[in-house]
């Protein structure tokens, strides 16, 4: 039942959190203005990649939770999520396309360590961040791409 519980709570704290950010800092006429480009992909799929990875996301880290509250790779996955929540009000609140391209480098960095430090003990939830490696490594190179068209 506990584990349940905790579960429950990581779904609420990542989902609910990533789509409360989400609705806050949507895209704006300024974000429409905006070059792109060519592999910009439509804004449709933001939102399902995003909560799928989420829920991944979630999982993860209460795995993670469950194994060792206080590590290394519990730490980690803190810190992805804070990075993770920042980059949009970076983004698309502030217009910063600078500073975002810099919180998005660091997210990659820290997914990355996350699937280090769990990749020997916990190799499921290592597995779990390697789609979110490989959608961030993709939103580093839009992001990159936006700041020199811009």
């Amino acid at each position: 039942m506990r584990n349940g519980v905790s579960l429950v709570v990581f779904l609420a704290v990542v989902v609910g959190g990533g789509l409360a950010i989400g609705t806050v800092t949507r895209p704006d006429g300024w974000y429409a203005e905006l070059a792109k480009p060519p592999f910009n992909p439509p804004g449709w799929i933001f939102a399902p990649v995003w909560t799928i990875l989420y829920v991944l996301i979630a999982a993860a880290g209460w795995r993670t939770f469950r194994r060792d509250p206080g590590g290394r790779a519990m730490k980690l996955w803190a810190v992805q999520l804070v990075l993770n929540f920042l980059w949009s009000p970076v983004f698309f609140a502030a217009h910063r396309v600078d500073a975002a391209l810099a919180v998005v480098v660091l997210l990659f960095a820290a997914i990355v360590g996350f699937v280090a430090a769990t990749w020997t003990a916990d190799r499921a939830a290592a597995w779990m961040f390697v789609p979110y490696a490989a959608w961030v490594a993709f939103a580093s190179l839009l992001n990159a791409a936006i700041l020199v068209l811009n």
